[in-house]
């Protein structure tokens, strides 16, 4: 092979599978962008956006987010399809490029961790990019916070955050982890963003318009969210307890307890960060990987987030006991190869309805505890 191609190789093969996962499977699909570009649509006209009978596909998102998919509204419906995949596609690479490189003290080459967090992801990236879902694009811009924080542009950080609580708000999970690690100042970049975004839809739909959309917003997703809790491919702790023991205040309030638990290891994590190089990244990554856990609707494709803790749990898996090695192992291969083309309906209706799933991701939470314990990241 000529000198001169090697560097495009990667390149041209990335884009060949995405090319071909497009016109293969994914333009008749893409239902989730759907429902973005068509309350793009309503937001230009300045229309209500959560009406219930849109049925499973209600638009659930913060106002400013519709208006953020305005260019898509205007373009025909299959070009902006096949721009939104290119995009998702796009910064994908960046998304697992990005949380490979963040990682400080690398114990593996970047090529090797690249293969084995593409192995146990995989299924995640391919079902979001089907369904035109934009936790890629929240994915970025987490660990574009991360990588901001690193280089001591806690400001840039902040902004990044903000702008992500209008891709999935439970990004503000992260600004409380800004202010502590950064100082209370690095917070104020993102709360001016969400401010702002808040603010943005009553241009079009004036003062009171806005304060309306506001409520229908969180009237759309508190009535909505015991109704997905026994959803197969939910992997929230709510809906892990409501399977296991039905819909009622005994789940609820295990639920809540079983939340406050994993708030607490965060806690824990914190307070061990003196003495670590760098510590944000194992930070990050915990709390990254907590999200769709800790979201109501917290989908199964959500895991996607968890890129950062699986690359971290991949590089400094040989650091650990051999028990330890054994469990995460596990943990990573329920969490990421248990597919539904190889165990059949069935078997894998069964088995996410027993949330195998979400006991995998929060033991991979506690793994992560178990790293900065031993003072590994």
């Amino acid at each position: 092979m000529p000198a001169w191609l090697r560097p495009l190789l990667w390149p041209l093969l990335f884009v060949s599978c995405a090319a071909l996962l497009y016109f293969g499977k994914v333009q008749d699909e893409m239902v989730d962008f759907e429902v973005y570009r068509v309350a793009a649509g309503r937001a230009l006209k300045a229309e209500p956006l959560y009406r219930p009978a849109d049925g499973h596909y209600q638009f659930k998102y913060l106002p400013a987010s519709a208006l953020a998919f305005a260019p898509f509204a205007i373009l025909h419906r299959e070009t902006a399809r096949l721009v939104w995949f290119a995009l998702s596609a796009g910064l994908l690479t960046a998304f697992v490029r990005w949380s490979v490189r963040a990682l400080p003290e690398r114990r593996r080459g970047e090529p090797a961790l690249l293969w084995l967090t593409l192995l146990f992801m995989a299924k995640f990236y391919a079902h979001e990019l089907t369904l035109g879902q934009t936790n890629i694009l929240l994915g970025a811009l987490l660990v574009g916070a991360l990588l901001a924080a690193q280089i001591d542009a806690p400001r840039l950080a902040g902004g990044l955050i903000g702008a992500a609580a209008f891709v999935k708000p439970y990004a503000l999970l992260l600004l409380p982890w800004l202010a502590f690690t950064q100082g209370a100042a690095a917070a104020v970049p993102g709360l001016a963003v969400l401010a702002a975004g808040l603010l943005l839809p009553a241009v079009l739909y004036g003062w009171s318009g806005n304060v309306d959309l506001l409520q229908a917003w969180y009237q759309t997703v508190t009535g909505t969210t015991s109704g997905n809790l026994l959803g197969a491919d939910n992997v929230s702790i709510a809906a892990m307890w409501a399977k296991w023991s039905g819909i009622g205040t005994p789940a609820a309030v295990l639920a809540a307890l079983t939340i406050a638990a994993a708030l607490a290891l965060v806690v824990v994590v914190w307070s061990r960060r003196s003495g670590i190089d760098d510590p944000n990244y194992l930070e990050v990554a915990l709390l990254m990987l907590l999200v769709p856990l800790l979201s109501p609707q917290g989908w199964d494709y959500v895991l996607l987030l968890a890129t950062p803790a699986v690359v971290c749990l991949v590089d400094r898996w040989s650091d650990v006991s051999p028990a330890w090695r054994i469990a995460i192992a596990l943990c990573l291969a329920v969490m990421g190869l248990t597919l539904f083309d190889l165990m059949g309906r069935e078997l894998y209706h069964r088995f996410m309805m027993l949330s195998v799933v979400t006991v995998a991701a929060l033991g991979a939470a506690v793994s992560l505890a178990h790293l900065r314990w031993r003072g590994l990241a």
